[in-house]
């Protein structure tokens, strides 16, 4: 599994990015994890408000951060 952090570094990306590895840990989740932080490509997903959460090139979650419980639940399915 590929996920991807879409966000500047922000205080709301930085928190999205540290749950997201939370549950992949917590889970025994097989990803890997990065985080971009250049707005080009961020614009690429078409996205206009970061955090993004980014899963096998799919947005799963825009504009906010969500709940670890949130996060599981996308990571899971």
């Amino acid at each position: 599994m590929e996920i991807k952090i879409l966000g500047s570094g922000c205080a709301k990306c930085k928190t999205l990015e540290k749950l997201t590895r939370e549950v992949v840990e917590q889970n025994g989740i097989d990803a890997t994890i990065t985080k971009v932080e250049d707005i080009l490509e961020i614009m690429n997903y078409g996205i206009m408000s970061t955090p993004a959460l980014v899963v096998n090139e799919k947005v799963e979650i825009k504009g906010r951060v969500p709940s670890s419980e949130e996060i599981k639940k996308v990571l899971i399915k």
